[in-house]
């Protein structure tokens, strides 16, 4: 049987600054900021026992937590890679070749929207508007926006990710 899902202490820590926030008949509007934690916790990614433990803190049931981490594009309701990026794919950016783009990433990358690379290093997520209209074709990789995206850029973008994990993995095998 694998090991209940428990935040960290820091984390509960966390949880209990954000709840305190709402009256206590209102604790489900703490959902939001907490799915963010949990998802930062549990590996980038929600599973149904990491959402039932949410559920489960804030009393509240867990198909209200299904709903809110299935609508918004910013949950992740299965594994991804360690860098997912976010095509914006709605009007404003398809017209400045955001299909285009999100084509030449699947080739690039050898996976369709929605997958995972073999590597688990990249994922590719369609988002319906990341609300940078006037500098698409645009995509997110975690909290930062990459706008004017071109086939080059792209790459570019690519290669500075396969860098940093690079970096990252050679400071943890010195550490």
């Amino acid at each position: 049987m694998p090991d209940p899902i428990s935040f960290s202490p820091a984390a509960l820590e966390e949880v209990g600054r954000i709840v305190a926030n709402y009256p206590e008949d209102r604790r489900k509007s703490a959902l939001i900021p907490v799915l963010h934690l949990a998802q930062r916790e549990f590996g980038g990614w929600l599973s149904v026992p990491t959402m039932d433990y949410v559920a489960s803190l804030l009393s509240i049931l867990p198909i209200e937590v299904y709903e809110v981490a299935d609508f918004y594009s910013m949950f992740n309701t299965r594994p991804v890679g360690t860098f997912t990026i976010e095509a914006c794919r709605t009007a404003p950016c398809a017209l400045n070749g955001a299909e285009d783009l999100v084509a030449h990433l699947e080739s690039r990358l050898g996976i369709r929207d929605g997958e995972t690379t073999a590597d688990g290093m990249f994922t590719i997520k369609s988002a319906e508007c990341l609300g940078s209209c006037g500098t698409g074709p645009v995509v997110q990789v975690g909290e930062v926006y990459h706008e004017r995206m071109t086939a080059a850029r792209v790459d570019a973008l690519l290669e500075e990710l396969r860098e940093q994990s690079r970096r990252v993995a050679a400071d943890g095998a010195g550490a």
